[in-house]
């Protein structure tokens, strides 16, 4: 499920001349059956509100005041959002004969033709207050104060994110929370320009509008509609950007070692999160522990994160989470994704969110054996990411979850044939040379694969290099000192160890490592820096007069390497 609440604008929207007829309480009750939750946005003072309408039990809040006033209906309680007008602005406006005139917790409102007036004691009392204008009605409100700043502390309490939210009004002062929400409505008897800024128009004026929307919210989730202004760039084609929805998107990004795929995946992971979607990146080896923009990184290799921790940061749309499995052990891994994907899923079924999982070395966390159930469950996902070095070892039936496949690197029709297999695809009869640095191929069927080139990350991560300077590549990655009869067993688990220890060993282990390559083979192997690696074997090859030379040479490149990445920014 796509859109988990319905925020409405009351008059002429759900309301005509102040009435909600039969029929569109009763669309508003089927959605609210659905599993839905409604939010009311009106304009409209809490108490004149409950005088014209007694079905407000169906709603989950109401923000009146144009967004000064938070109500809770299951409690009747409310809360001002903003300070109570200045008792010297009521008393000029009455003293120049504003008529009507209407003082709420926090709002201040008249009609036309009283605009300049109420201008011009504003500015006389050098008060910061704003003006909002709706149909002839005026209304003074605190600056910043609008129908999106209530929506968004409506959504706030109720635990839900602007984008699994439909919106739907029909007038000026409409447009700020409309254009907050995911998908945005106007009945049909809306003003030209709010219609000109929704992604639907209802055929139905006022409630009837409203009880047709909701009844599409129903039968299909809006499935119909394309809100292609949220779509996501990927890169670059023959005849323009290429961009991608938000949702829906099962994507595999698959290549070899070194290929780009931390590339691609941190361009998206960048996009996902500026455009305020929220991830939950499962991160079994730790690249990720330096993070990303706007996440949380739960666990080290020291420590598990456990699924309260993380069930608890997902719970704030605002927050997304890198899950960093270093501190379970390897073979514990994909049990532990296994077991936490329905709390996950749980989570997802009840407020929409995170909108995207992302799944890092996914032939290692859903192997061959991975629960059908389970599999079920990533079906439910809003939007899925993986990425794997071995597209044929992820199980069989979650390749078959996905839509889509990136390929990147060397031989990229071995990973396109893995897919076509495993969804019943038919690949296009045709070579497919290895691919530059900076491009892909994107698959994404009945179309036919697509090269484009990747429009890259505006920061360009150090994850990988901070991570092997200076985190915990956990036990089976390290480096161990031995020595020629096994007498030591010193570990080293990031490069700045390696560099400590080294230079305290005796000049016997050091050596002994050396003669048989253990360096360069570790560092290409575990630290996947393979012209790092070809450095040092140049020095294990050639190793000059001394032990303490070999050592210096080793340092000296791992540091003219690492250094900055370890320390970070200045």
């Amino acid at each position: 499920m796509r859109y988990h609440a319905l925020a409405c604008d009351y008059d002429e929207t759900l309301a005509a001349e102040g009435r909600v007829d039969d029929g569109t309480v009763a669309a508003l009750e089927r959605l609210v059956r659905s599993g839905r939750q409604l939010i009311m946005v009106t304009g409209r003072e809490l108490e004149d509100l409950l005088r014209v309408f007694p079905r407000l039990d169906l709603f989950d809040r109401v923000v009146a005041e144009n967004g000064a006033v938070l109500y809770r209906p299951a409690d009747q309680t409310s809360t001002p959002l903003a300070e109570a007008p200045p008792a010297s602005l009521v008393e000029l406006l009455r003293e120049r004969e504003v008529e009507p005139l209407s003082v709420g917790s926090v709002i201040v409102a008249t009609r036309e033709p009283h605009g300049d007036t109420v201008l011009h004691a504003i500015q006389e009392l050098g008060l910061e207050m704003q003006m909002i204008f709706n149909k002839g009605a005026v209304m003074v409100l605190p600056s910043g104060v609008n129908k999106a700043s209530g929506l968004a502390a409506a959504l706030a309490e109720l635990g839900l994110s602007a984008h699994s939210t439909v919106g739907v009004g029909d007038a000026e002062n409409d447009h700020a929370f409309l254009v907050a929400c995911e998908c945005a409505a106007a009945v049909a008897n809306a003003l030209p320009s709010v219609k000109e800024r929704c992604d639907l128009v209802t055929e139905g004026e006022r409630g009837a509008g409203v009880a047709e929307l909701a009844g599409r919210i129903v039968e299909n989730d809006l499935s119909e509609v394309d809100v292609d202004r949220h779509h996501l760039l990927l890169g670059t084609v023959e005849d323009g950007e290429l961009r991608f929805s938000p949702y829906g998107l099962r994507l595999l990004i698959a290549g070899p070692s070194h290929s780009g795929k931390s590339t691609v995946t941190a361009a998206l992971l960048e996009r996902i999160a500026e455009a305020g979607y929220q991830f939950c990146l499962i991160d079994p080896e730790g690249d990720y522990i330096e993070g990303i923009e706007g996440a949380v990184v739960l666990g080290d290799g020291r420590r598990a994160p456990t699924e309260d921790e993380i069930i608890q940061v997902l719970k704030e749309p605002g927050e997304s989470v890198v899950v960093n499995l270093l501190g379970v052990s390897l073979d514990d891994r994909p049990g532990f994704f296994e077991g936490f994907l329905p709390r996950l899923s749980a989570l997802r079924a009840r407020h929409g969110h995170p909108h995207w999982l992302v799944v890092d070395e996914a032939h290692h966390m859903m192997p061959d054996g991975f629960g059908l159930e389970s599999v079920g469950l990533l079906r439910e996902a809003g939007a899925l990411l993986m990425v794997t070095v071995h597209p044929a070892a992820v199980s069989g039936p979650v390749l078959q979850t996905l839509n889509a496949i990136a390929v990147v690197g060397e031989s990229p029709g071995d990973a396109l044939g893995t897919f076509a297999a495993a969804t019943g695809q038919i690949l296009p009869p045709e070579d497919f040379p290895d691919l530059p640095t900076g491009h892909l191929l994107l698959w994404q069927p009945p179309a036919g694969p697509l090269r484009v080139e990747l429009t890259p990350p505006r920061r360009e991560r150090q994850r990988h290099r901070r991570k092997y300077a200076i985190g915990d590549l956990g036990e089976a990655k390290s480096f161990y000192f031995r020595g020629p009869h096994g007498a030591l067993n010193l570990r080293a688990e990031n490069l700045a160890v390696f560099c400590r220890l080294a230079d305290g060993v005796d000049d016997d282990t050091w050596n002994h490592h050396l003669r048989r390559g253990d360096y360069s083979r570790w560092i290409a192997e575990q630290v996947k820096d393979e012209e790092l690696a070809a450095e040092v074997a140049e020095v294990e090859r050639e190793p000059g007069d001394s032990a303490a030379e070999a050592r210096r040479r080793v340092r000296d490149l791992v540091e003219d390497r690492y250094t900055a990445a370890a320390t970070g920014p200045g």
